[in-house]
């Protein structure tokens, strides 16, 4: 290193208490967007006190959290005490693009800190530490709780970010006349691949609480005409003729039983040059980084799902007598796997 490197080496104990620390940075965060201060901030500065009736909180106590939220890059605080959004509190702002705001309140909110608290339970059991906590699964708790459903729903958009694009740039979908999206929930994927194929039509499949959102993006891409939505569950059936089946973070969520069954219902719906295309984190082997392997513990504790290796997405296939035929990558950690009818 030379002397004009300023770089700090930080030491490894440094390193494992910045990460146990990652929960108060997470709740900050939260709180924030809860009290929704980039929203009451978007028109000026302001200070604690003038916030804190709004936000419904104590002056003293909401300037702390202010204080704290300049460390952190997303307020900035001026000799007056008054405080103004940073560029990355731009993006904290209801409705901003990246649907922030909704990821973190979906995933520093109370119902996802409770099951990460039962890590130690899904490690030992290898059930869903959702389940412990709330006696639901995750999907049964969405299907009551009808607004975090909508949250979750904009989180999927944020939280995926740039895959839409990705797939529709990765893989050729012009040949095909169908597309159906199982548990396709708002659309976002399904319309961004319409978007870039002009011949194909779509079916969005999903549960009616899920797909009641879904019009909205519809509309706004100009895709009525070719975009059809049918209620259903994924467990019952899938529509049937179909050129292609979109599986986009579906079978990361469930057991390994479950997903044979919605495996199967693919197949006998599937036609004989029909496509399965299961749009997931194929995780490399070794100790190669990869997102997916830190997101592979959420759908452990959550859903009670697992990631999968591309081995291992071939032998689950196999089960389901379907054959994974090739694994195409995208500019995101996602890729698309492949699969068809075993016979073929």
């Amino acid at each position: 290193m030379s002397n004009n490197d300023n770089t700090a080496i930080v030491p490894p104990h440094t390193q494992l208490i910045r990460m146990a620390n990652g929960l108060a940075v997470a709740r900050i965060v939260y709180a924030a967007a809860k009290l929704s201060l980039a929203d009451h901030l978007a028109p000026g500065a302001k200070s604690a006190d003038e916030l804190a009736g709004p936000t419904g909180t104590h002056a003293p106590s909401l300037y702390r959290l202010m204080r704290a939220l300049t460390t952190l890059g997303i307020l900035t605080e001026s000799d007056t005490r008054r405080f103004a959004l940073t560029p990355l509190g731009e993006a904290l702002r209801t409705g901003a693009p990246g649907s922030a705001r909704a990821a973190i309140l979906t995933l520093a909110g109370d119902r996802s800190m409770l099951q990460w608290m039962e890590l130690l339970y899904s490690l030992q059991t290898g059930k869903s530490g959702m389940v412990k906590a709330f006696g639901l699964s995750l999907f049964e708790w969405l299907a009551i709780n009808p607004e975090a459903a909508s949250l979750f729903s904009e989180t999927m958009i944020g939280f995926h970010g740039a895959e839409p694009e990705a797939v529709a740039a990765s893989y050729d979908f012009s040949g095909f006349e169908t597309i159906v999206d199982i548990g396709g929930a708002s659309g976002h994927l399904l319309t961004t691949i319409l978007g870039h194929f002009r011949g194909p039509r779509g079916i969005l499949f999903d549960l009616p609480h899920v797909v009641r959102d879904a019009t909205a993006i519809i509309r706004a891409r100009d895709l009525e005409d070719r975009v059809t939505i049918q209620a259903g569950s994924f467990f019952e059936s899938v529509p049937g003729g179909a050129d292609a089946y979109l599986l986009s973070h579906i079978i990361h969520d469930w057991n390994e039983q479950q997903c044979l069954v919605i495996l199967s219902h693919c197949r006998r719906a599937m036609r004989p040059t029909s496509r399965l295309l299961i749009i997931e984190m194929v995780l490399p082997p070794a100790d190669t980084p990869h997102p997916g392997k830190m997101l592979d513990l959420t759908m452990l504790v959550g859903p009670g799902g697992q990631e999968r290796t591309e081995e291992e997405y071939a032998a689950l296939l196999e089960k389901a007598d379907l054959r994974l035929s090739r694994v195409v990558p995208t500019a995101t950690p996602v890729s698309v796997v492949e699969a068809t009818i075993a016979e073929l």
